[in-house]
Formats: C-alpha cells, structure tokens, sequence
C-alpha cells in the first residue's frame, strides 16, 4: 500500500505540512492495524509524534520528513541526541500513565523522502532501543 500525499507545496507554513504528513502517517498506521493513542505528546524533556499499539505493543513513532536527501536522508536525522530525547519522553509517558513495567516498547522512524508527487516512505520498526 502507497502512503498517498496530496499537499500543495507553497501553501502550508513547515509546521502546518509537519501535521499534514503526521496525519497521513496515522492514517496508515491505522490502515496496518495499529490504534493511535496519541499525537504529538509534549513534556519539558520532548516530544513524541505518535504513541501508537499493536498486539500489545506500545510503538513510540519519529515522523521524519526530507525534501531532499543531500545532507542525509530521514532516516539519518534520527541522531544520538534525538533518539536520547525520545527515549526519555517516552520513558516520562510511561511514568505518568503508570505503564512502566507493564507493558512492551519500541521506537520506530517512519521516513517520508521528496516532494510533489514523488514521495517515498519507509517505515523502520523497532529502529532503536533503550533499557526500560
């Protein structure tokens, strides 16, 4: 199944195209089985895209997005700082809604890549890891 991205470019601010693409990101997250619990998770150590389930999996998801690739891909933007931070908000999620200990994790990047029609996605499960 193709993710399909119809925005007109010149018309969003970057931050509106952002919810655009995470939207679209929900929407086939769904359409592979998971249930969205929550978008753009906000605490004073990060933020978290989507907190999504699947068979009893709890998957922290990095939306990334890249015009281009010349200075590295999506994927490659997911850096050691970024994956800390992500970790440590998820870590944080899991505290306040008292989960820590009770359920399973990952840390997925779902990578969008180009522009107009030509837009490329790859989902990378289980990307990184942390200690729970």
């Amino acid at each position: 199944m193709r993710l399909e991205i119809a925005v007109v470019f010149g018309r969003l601010t970057k931050r509106e195209f952002g919810s655009e693409i995470e939207a679209l990101v929900c929407e086939y997250l769904t359409q592979q089985g998971c249930s969205i619990i929550e978008t753009n998770f906000l605490c004073k150590l990060g933020e978290i895209d989507i907190i999504a389930s699947y068979d009893k999996t709890l998957i922290f998801v990095e939306v990334r997005y890249r015009k281009k690739s010349g200075f590295g891909g999506a994927a490659e933007s997911v850096n050691f700082k970024k994956r800390q931070r992500i970790i440590n908000t998820a870590q944080f999620y899991l505290q306040q809604n008292k989960l820590t200990n009770k359920t399973q994790g990952r840390f997925d990047v779902f990578c969008v890549e180009g522009n107009g029609q030509r837009m490329q996605y790859n989902w990378i499960k289980d990307a990184f890891s942390a200690e729970w």
